[in-house]
């Protein structure tokens, strides 16, 4: 099986759309093909999924161990004929400070794999050649094989492009023409859930048709290179034998790794979801992931079956909020009108979209108390994204906390009884 990373040079380049195209493409041609994405992401994996019909995992260098780097990037696909194609995020060489890990670049390294850049050409022609001339040469580590032409305005404009490239002897994967109809909506935490996207299947084979008529086949297959052998890895703790998980356009925000983990230990994942109403199941513990629960904040406040048996649940389950489900086990959450709904008041927090600050960065998270909950026994590495302010939080924190550097930080989340919850996003385990 082999592989490569489309990267580009700056966030907005096309990674995504570029990614996309080549994933329907690859599967509508009959190649086994799957995506992964490099970082903390939950919306453009479930987008590869609907380009190729195969998992899409997360790739996290920064808190992931290479095996498990490994492990989730072979996955299901080990066959002599199969192709990963990873998306990066953000710039090349864009990393947690102060050395970069869990850049594009840094999963290149110890993925032994090549790049293929994604140049955005729309504003520049001979200028694109010491633009690709320096990030081919920055790290002699990271191979840059070939680049992608992105929104090139005509074949005069190509000509020049191709021209100023020659003397790097770095080829031109593909060339991609200016095109209005492959722009994608997005939202606050990225793009438009695929969910949410009636017209994606359309959106996805226009890409890929934009894409089938200037990609160089040979020199894809060319530059892919073999993924290392995967070893085992150490995998999450079931944190119950049956646990019931939020899943709907509200909750959308778990990582398929950490639920893998989960049934690879034999437990039973029951989902259920909170805008239809719908009560929780029987279960030895309760997730609630994150999403945007502030985009439907009062039919959660109307889900009157939800709440009643939420509510009831708390008395004997452990019950766990990340994010958007944190802010939902509230007593209040208010949208970004400043209308404020009555949530599950399972813990003693308000908070609100009214006045919105962003929130990001990887977290080394450690419990602040013994814990009943198997997957919170040890360091945990995770992120933090969110635009939501805290108005008011009484109790006992959850988790002592710190950067990436490994600089102190205020502690997070709140406990109390058999719930709890924070802003945080796990990842994994402490590698």
């Amino acid at each position: 099986m082999s592989g490569l990373i489309i990267a580009a040079p700056s966030s907005g380049a096309g990674k995504t759309t570029v990614t996309l195209a080549l994933l329907r493409l690859l599967a509508r041609e009959g190649i086994a093909v799957r995506g992964a994405k490099s970082g903390p992401d939950y919306i453009d994996p479930r987008f590869h999924e609907a380009a190729c019909g195969a998992p899409c995992p997360n790739l996290d260098g920064w808190a992931m161990s290479d095996n498990r780097l490994a492990a989730l990037a072979v996955g299901d696909l080990a066959v002599n004929d199969g192709m990963l194609i990873i998306e990066g995020a953000m710039g090349l060489f864009d990393g947690a400070p102060p050395d970069g890990r869990g850049s594009s670049a840094d999963l290149a390294r110890r993925l032994h794999l090549p790049v293929v850049l994604v140049v955005d050409c729309a504003r520049m022609s001979g200028s694109i050649a010491p633009l690709v001339a320096g990030f081919a040469r920055f790290d002699p580590e990271v191979r840059i094989s070939a680049v992608i032409l992105n929104n090139i305005g005509s074949s005069r404009h190509e000509e020049m492009l191709r021209y100023a490239l020659e003397p790097l002897k770095i080829p031109v994967l593909a060339a991609l023409r200016r095109n209005t109809d492959l722009a994608q909506p997005s939202r606050h935490l990225g793009l438009v859930q695929a969910a949410e996207r009636p017209d994606l299947d359309r959106f996805l084979d226009r890409a890929a048709d934009a894409l089938a008529t200037t990609l160089d086949r040979d020199l894809l297959a060319k530059i892919a290179w073999p993924l290392p052998a995967a070893k085992a890895s150490s995998r999450l703790i079931p944190p119950a034998q049956v646990i019931a998980i939020a899943q709907d356009r509200a909750f959308a925000f778990s990582y398929p790794h950490i639920l893998s983990d989960w049934r690879a230990a034999g437990a039973e994942i029951r989902p259920f979801s909170p805008l239809e109403n719908e009560a929780v199941p029987d279960a030895g513990f309760i997730y609630l992931p994150g999403g945007y629960p502030e985009l439907h904040a009062g039919k959660i406040a109307a889900a009157d079956v939800f709440l009643k048996s939420m509510r009831e649940a708390s008395q004997y389950t452990d019950i766990y909020g990340e994010c958007g489900g944190y802010m939902t086990l509230g007593n209040a959450l208010i949208d970004a009108d400043g209308h404020a709904h009555k949530m599950l008041g399972l813990l003693d927090l308000e908070t609100s979209f009214a006045a919105k600050k962003r929130h990001l960065g990887y977290r080394q998270l450690t419990p602040l108390e013994p814990s009943s909950f198997k997957m919170m026994q040890g360091p945990m590495r995770g992120h933090e994204f969110h635009y939501a302010s805290t108005l008011r939080a009484s109790g006992k924190p959850l988790f002592s906390a710190r950067d990436a550097t490994g600089a102190n930080l205020p502690d997070m989340g709140l406990r109390k009884a058999r719930v709890c919850g924070s802003f945080a996003h796990i990842i994994d385990g402490v590698p």
